[in-house]
């Protein structure tokens, strides 16, 4: 008898497939979308015309909109705004600064300029003919009210001549070589005359007051006719023999002196405030007592000035 063969038959079952999870991203951009499309309705509905106005203006030229308006078309009142980002390296928020470290900065640039000046001035005189010859009667340093120079007197080679307030003409050189770089800055200057203690006797009541006054004058004018604008004159003063360069000598020589100052904005500020005019005066002089306005409003109301005034006699005088 013939083996019959064994035949098996699997059946495959073919169940429903995995549809995965994208339906869930395209639900959640539809429900975004959908957020989105109700927030557009409730600001439209809110929006005043021009809000509504300023939002057509931007999405119709976003980059010129921004720069040429408020990068803020509508206020949500601390809401997220449109912010132009075009310069994102320079930093928004704003930095106050107390005016104390104002003043203080400005104070420390003005003292590096002063700085920079003096050095300047110390090359002029190596480089210049004319200083270089007279740089033993130019003196310089840095004080309180600014950079200071001072051409002095030196023996059998005065500025002046004794008790004359003209130039000599090597003095008047050396005034106008230091007006070119006197010139060139914005500060005001401040012009001193000096003299020694001997008293001067040349012209009955001319005293060392006036002669240092005048010598002061004379350089404001040299410096003026060498480049320094008038502008620039703050001061011209004449201090006699009341600050003596020389005090264990007070006839030397290097007292007599013109001293030339390039002031700081901080003694400029109070040359002008000690200088300036007061709303009202301490003491009115010219203002009338109370007895006297009470006695003139009673003539006047009584018509005494009206009566005809006696003419003085001769050889007096009625003021």
């Amino acid at each position: 008898m013939e083996e019959q063969p064994i035949i098996i038959k699997r059946k495959k079952v073919v169940a429903g497939g995995h549809h995965g999870g994208s339906w869930k991203v395209a639900f959640a951009d539809f429900a975004t979308a959908m957020m989105a499309f109700f927030l557009v309705l409730w600001l439209t509905a809110t929006a005043s015309p021009e809000q509504k106005k300023a939002v057509e203006g931007y999405f119709r030229d976003p980059v010129g909109f921004t720069e040429g308006g408020s990068p803020n078309p509508v206020d949500l009142e601390g809401s997220a705004s449109v912010v132009n980002e075009a310069s994102p390296d320079i930093e928004s928020s704003q930095i106050q600064i107390e005016d104390e470290m104002v003043d203080e900065l400005s104070e420390t640039l003005e003292q590096r300029r002063m700085r920079e000046l003096f050095q300047e001035l110390k090359e002029q005189i190596k480089q210049d003919a004319t200083l270089q010859e007279f740089k033993d009667q130019l003196l310089l340093d840095i004080t309180d009210e600014g950079l200071r120079i001072q051409v002095v007197d030196r023996s059998n080679r005065p500025m002046f001549d004794s008790g004359r307030a003209e130039l000599k003409y090597y003095s008047q050189d050396i005034l106008f070589e230091l007006a070119k770089t006197l010139g060139s800055v914005n500060n005001k200057l401040s012009i001193t005359g000096h003299t020694d203690s001997t008293p001067f006797s040349g012209r009955p009541g001319y005293t060392n007051w006036e002669l240092s006054a005048d010598r002061a004058n004379t350089a404001r004018r040299a410096l003026v006719a060498g480049g320094v604008r008038q502008q620039q004159i703050a001061r011209v003063v004449g201090l006699s023999d009341s600050v003596l360069f020389d005090k264990e000598d007070p006839n030397a020589p290097v007292n007599r002196r013109i001293s030339i100052i390039v002031l700081n904005k901080k003694t400029v500020d109070n040359i002008q405030t000690s200088a300036g005019q007061y709303d009202e005066p301490l003491i009115d002089l010219t203002k009338p007592a109370e007895d006297e306005q009470e006695e003139a409003r009673e003539r006047l109301e009584s018509g005494e000035w009206l009566e005809e005034q006696e003419e003085p006699a001769p050889g007096e005088l009625n003021w």
